[in-house]
């Protein structure tokens, strides 16, 4: 039996993601239930420090005493490594995948019809596992499937195969599809999607290469599309909540791969396997980089003051020292009065003569999000997150559901809307 875990869409909630409630600043058109049963979150580790696929990465070994496999993590776009005020608890920027000691996973067995759905036995008990479709007013059907909604089930055995399917909630905890959710049966089953659906992008190619002397790939994302309540996967609606379904895909899967995308109506989470991420960089490695450029002495040509790339947003107590770069030309220069203009957003750099507007520099700290290991050279417009090529290419191209029917393109450390990126220019070794 394979193992479980169940991501949660949360209503009317921002910045704030656990495993029963994920959410980003784009959308909270969503509703949710309340926390799952029975699964104990606090165990899915996700401290940097002690997390076992970075440990993985730095000295590939596993903590195999914790953690005897490790299938891979869940991380949710837009947290940059850590919510705001720390991780506690369930709330958390990303989940570790790792075996179970006995499996948890569930398997459909059965299913009838009844006239009173929430007078229904199967209904009200809250240890049995269920998913409802309601026909009609006074109709529905009750599959013992699962009481969660975007579950995953992973296979116990080599080689792991983590597979999703989509599901929505009621106040009990059961799988409950409304009459405005679309359903159809075909050959004597029943199978359905969520309202908003649940989307999912595999990339075309590898996620992440560990070369940083490759060409970047352009053609790196796939297809958006949406899985159904049994795991089959459908073109995307013309509207997230149209009531007619899209074309059946027979040649694509709902199995999760290596950069795999899931949207959530709300939350967009990344996929990485274990063997995946032990090619991407791990935080040693990228504050190491950042050592390495402030090693440099990078100053401001006004100012003439050293500046410090800091680890983290806000961690810099010195404002003087902070970097900020000119999202046109990639200058990077200290924040100063020289050629601002005091009616637009506009600064003239000083270096080109060039008029755009700034933006603090802070470096992208997640190691999951990055496709490969070279320097942080570049920096995500406008928000002006440091990442590398490669990794700043990809994340320009692709398209991230935003609202009922359009697709923007983000920075996947703070899920700002990105207008592409700038290759960085330092005035450094002035000694």
């Amino acid at each position: 039996m394979p193992d479980h875990l169940t991501p949660e869409v949360g209503s009317n909630a921002s910045h704030q993601m656990s495993a029963s409630k994920l959410s980003a600043n784009r959308s909270t058109s969503c509703s949710g239930p309340s926390s799952p049963q029975n699964i104990d979150f606090n165990k899915l580790e996700t401290n940097l420090s002690t997390n076992p696929i970075l440990m993985a990465n730095e000295f590939k070994v596993y903590n195999q005493k914790s953690y005897p496999v490790v299938y891979g993590e869940l991380v949710i776009l837009g947290y940059n490594g850590g919510l705001p005020q720390g991780e506690r608890g369930r709330r958390k920027s990303k989940y570790l995948l790792y075996k179970r000691p006995n499996a948890n996973g569930i398997k459909k067995s059965k299913h009838y019809v009844v006239k009173q759905p929430q007078s229904t036995r199967a209904i009200q008990d809250k240890a049995q596992h269920s998913i409802s479709y309601t026909l009609s007013r006074s109709q529905a059907i009750i599959s013992t499937i699962s009481r969660f909604a975007c579950r995953i089930l992973i296979e116990r055995s080599p080689p792991h195969r983590a597979r999703i399917y989509a599901a929505g909630f009621d106040s009990s905890r059961n799988i409950f599809l409304g009459e405005k959710a679309t359903k159809w049966q075909q050959n004597g089953e029943i199978d359905g999607l969520t309202t908003n659906g649940v989307l999912i992008m595999h990339p075309k190619s590898k996620f992440s290469n560990c070369s940083p002397c490759e060409a970047p790939n352009p053609q790196l994302g796939g297809v958006w599309r949406e899985v159904s309540v049994c795991g089959e996967i459908y073109s995307v609606r013309e509207t997230r909540s149209a009531a007619q379904k899209g074309t059946k895909i027979d040649n694509e899967s709902n199995v999760l791969t290596d950069g795999t995308l899931i949207d959530l109506c709300g939350a967009t989470l990344l996929w990485r396997s274990s063997e995946g991420l032990t090619t991407s960089p791990t935080k040693k490695h990228l504050e190491e980089m950042i050592d390495e450029l402030n090693a440099a002495r990078p100053q401001c040509p006004v100012g003439l003051n050293t500046l410090v790339i800091p680890r983290r947003s806000g961690s810099l107590s010195e404002a003087d020292k902070q970097p900020y770069v000119y999202l046109h030309c990639g200058h990077v220069q200290g924040l100063h009065d020289w050629g601002q203009n005091r009616n637009t957003n506009g600064r003239t750099c000083p270096m080109c003569l060039d008029i755009s507007p700034v933006a603090k520099l802070t470096m992208g700290t997640e190691p999951s999000l990055y496709v490969d290991t070279a320097k942080p050279n570049f920096a995500f417009n406008p928000c002006g997150h440091m990442t590398s090529d490669k990794t700043a290419r990809y994340w320009s191209q692709v398209p991230i559901p935003h609202g009922t029917n359009g697709f923007i393109a983000i920075c996947p450390f703070c899920a700002t809307r990105t207008e592409g990126f700038v290759r960085l220019i330092f005035q450094d070794h002035v000694d």
